[in-house]
């Protein structure tokens, strides 16, 4: 099956929207249960992606992605960023503690709803290749991907990723300052990583290993699971 441009949109459209907004939405939240009110005051602990969705991030950036994937004959990582919901780490109760739950509640988000769209593929499969059963599944193997791609690159630890301030608050007291220095060059470190094809490497066995545990949880076969995604991404 050859999926054209218009389907594939169509089929990441709300996975891709839903899983960067809910990662956000799961900070803010978890940040509360600790004691930081900050994103609670904005009205950022909400399933509303219009309170998350940045234009760049949320939209553009897949889209470019998703067009570039389809004319280069897929296999590019798709991924793309919300409005960050803003955490004063100084609020929790224990900060260095806390924000390590703070931090992961954002990829545990996605790794719920990889689970979530991989139950969406089994509904599909129970309705079957008709009108409702096939696109059912398809956007059920673009929302595993596109969580398991969040919670992989998230968990990379580098600030200001998720997988940095979870390292952060592991390490010592002394080399966690020293390590959370390399913040403000995180995004230009993440990008060289990009471009010269280190990030792939680093993220696609992570992926793999991730798509494998959503596949167990959900009751999916790995190789069927897969070849969806493959699908998705041709």
């Amino acid at each position: 099956m050859e999926l054209t441009l218009i389907q594939k949109i169509a089929i990441f459209a709300l996975p891709v929207i839903f899983a960067i907004t809910l990662h956000e939405a799961a900070h803010g939240y978890v940040a509360r249960y600790f004691g930081d009110m900050t994103a609670a005051a904005q009205g950022r602990i909400t399933a509303n992606p219009v309170k998350h969705i940045d234009p760049v991030g949320t939209i553009l950036v897949p889209l470019v992605i998703l067009v570039t994937s389809k004319l280069l004959g897929g296999g590019t990582i798709l991924f793309g960023w919300a409005k960050p919901v803003p955490v004063n780490f100084a609020n929790l109760r224990r900060p260095k503690q806390d924000m390590l739950w703070v931090a992961a509640a954002g990829p545990g988000m996605n790794l719920v709803m990889a689970v979530f769209w991989a139950m969406m593929i089994q509904a599909g499969h129970a309705l079957g290749s008709g009108f409702a059963g096939t696109p059912l599944m398809l956007m059920g193997a673009a929302g595993v991907f596109i969580n398991v791609i969040l919670m992989a690159l998230n968990l990379i630890p580098l600030p200001p990723l998720d997988g940095g301030r979870i390292a952060v608050s592991l390490l010592p007291m002394r080399q966690a300052i020293q390590f959370s220095r390399i913040e403000p060059y995180g995004l230009f470190i993440l990008l060289g990583l990009l471009f010269t094809g280190v990030l792939g490497i680093i993220l696609w066995p992570l992926i793999t290993i991730f798509i494998g545990l959503v596949a167990l949880l959900a009751g999916l076969e790995p190789v069927q699971l897969a070849g969806l995604i493959n699908v998705v991404l041709r």
